[in-house]
């Protein structure tokens, strides 16, 4: 058996390696990607604008990042909310998924819409999750998403009352799934007490996570507003990443809008997507071990020099937190989290460390052309300041991801409610197949 098995191992390899002279060949683009690193064009969207770099006479050139949600600056989003002390994620859903800007009733009642979606179906939590625990956050909340088609009396109506309940109740439904799952995780895997928390009524998105998560619900209003920022953050971001584009593949199909969320929860967990944060604060952990002057630029850039060259860190050469497939001078999300991380941790012990990540920052372009000398502009993205947000919230790394899905579920909303009423037609791009036609042969001759 164990020989049969290791020939299937080998084919695994062997017979779905496609040789990279073939892309050329057919004039492929692997991964969506032209030439130039510009996405091959898929859509058209009014939901949200990434913009990064500027095209000149057919010539790539780099700017200052953007990130805009229905036609709204982040950074307009953000510093009114802040202005006003008040949250924001529940302003920057209700944009999403109708495309305006609710009035200050109509935000005070979608916030208690929320509220009072959060609780979950009958046993739910103890059929789906205490009794089916999983090592993986990510894949419990996949699992979970998908279960809930059981209990919708008509899951596969795809009209416009049906869609926006959904998405209401799922994007409700997110930090509870993920709090609960954690919580049977630790109890599971991890041999510690398990401790659920009642819900309380009227609670923001930032607040409700935290109340749930920590053992003995107290948080600060200053707490609570940092971890509304990232998920402000991280609601949107245009409808080609991977996540997204997954949903409105799914979409496109007329599946139901819980296979379709799963879904791009699952793309949301690779190490290439969402993922990524976990590789960005390993990264920096590996640093802050094998550099021991953190403020000694000479003996920093050597360090991040071997990083590039596979001498040191994960051997991929690859500097987490820095650089981006659109973003080029600036990615916003990262400038806006640095400025207010700087604030909440300046005077305290997360200080020195955020200082090294700025000299990072600082450092890997510089650092990146003497190695590879490219000249690309690369700037650092939100994965190298948002490990480090969540650490000083005391939020444990497992959920770092996680909370991710939890805010980019408005995004996908509002992507499958474009998709819906847009798209019309079943995504079904092309593959050229290289494969040579063979006669048959007869089991008893092979």
């Amino acid at each position: 058996m164990n020989g049969f098995k290791n020939t299937m191992y080998s084919a695994f390899t062997e017979n779905n390696l496609i040789p990279p002279e073939y892309f050329d060949k057919y004039s492929v683009k692997r991964g969506l990607r032209n030439p130039d690193g510009t996405g091959v064009m898929a859509g058209v969207t009014n939901i949200c604008n990434v913009h990064g770099y500027v095209v000149d006479d057919g010539e790539k050139k780099p700017a200052e990042g953007r990130l805009i949600f229905r036609g709204y600056d982040i950074h307009d989003l953000i510093e009114n909310s802040i202005s006003e002390n008040r949250f924001g994620f529940e302003e920057i859903v209700y944009l999403l998924l109708t495309g305006r800007l609710p009035d200050k009733t109509e935000l005070e009642d979608f916030t208690m819409l929320l509220s009072d979606n959060r609780p979950l179906p009958g046993t739910f939590f103890e059929d789906m999750i205490l009794k089916a625990p999983s090592r993986d956050i990510m894949n419990k909340m996949a699992r979970s998403v998908l279960a809930l088609y059981s209990y919708d009396t008509e899951p596969d109506l795809i009209t416009p009352e049906h869609e926006i309940d959904t998405a209401i109740s799922l994007i409700a439904k997110m930090p509870v799934i993920m709090v609960s799952a954690y919580e049977t995780k630790r109890r599971c895997f991890d041999d510690r007490s398990m401790i659920m928390h009642p819900l309380i009524s009227g609670q923001s998105t930032a607040e409700n996570i935290l109340s749930t998560l920590r053992p003995d619900r107290y948080f600060t209003r200053e707490e609570a507003k940092l971890l509304d920022l990232m998920l402000m953050l991280h609601a949107e971001h245009g409808g080609g990443n991977n996540s997204t584009f997954t949903c409105r593949v799914l979409t496109s199909s007329g599946t139901d809008p819980y296979s379709t969320y799963a879904a791009a929860i699952g793309s949301l967990k690779g190490p290439r997507h969402g993922g990524a944060n976990h590789k960005a604060i390993t990264m920096q952990n590996d640093i802050k071990a094998n550099v021991s002057d953190w403020e000694n630029d000479d003996e920093l850039a050597e360090y991040l020099r071997k990083i590039l060259r596979k001498e040191a860190g994960d051997g991929s050469g690859l500097i987490y937190g820095m650089g981006h497939a659109v973003y080029t001078l600036s990615d916003p999300r990262a400038t806006i989290l640095k400025e207010y991380a700087g604030k909440i941790a300046e005077g305290t012990e997360f200080e020195r460390e955020f200082h090294l990540l700025g000299s990072i920052e600082r450092l890997t372009p510089v650092v990146f052309d003497e190695v590879k000398h490219s000249g690309k502009a690369m700037c650092a993205n939100i994965d190298m300041y948002s490990g480090f947000v969540y650490k000083m919230l005391g939020i444990p790394e497992e959920l770092f991801t996680p909370l991710f899905a939890v805010s980019r579920m408005a995004g996908w909303c509002a992507h499958r409610f474009e998709e819906i009423n847009s798209g019309k037609r079943i995504m079904r791009p092309a593959y050229k197949s290289i494969s040579k036609e063979k006669q048959y042969v007869n089991i008893d001759n092979r």
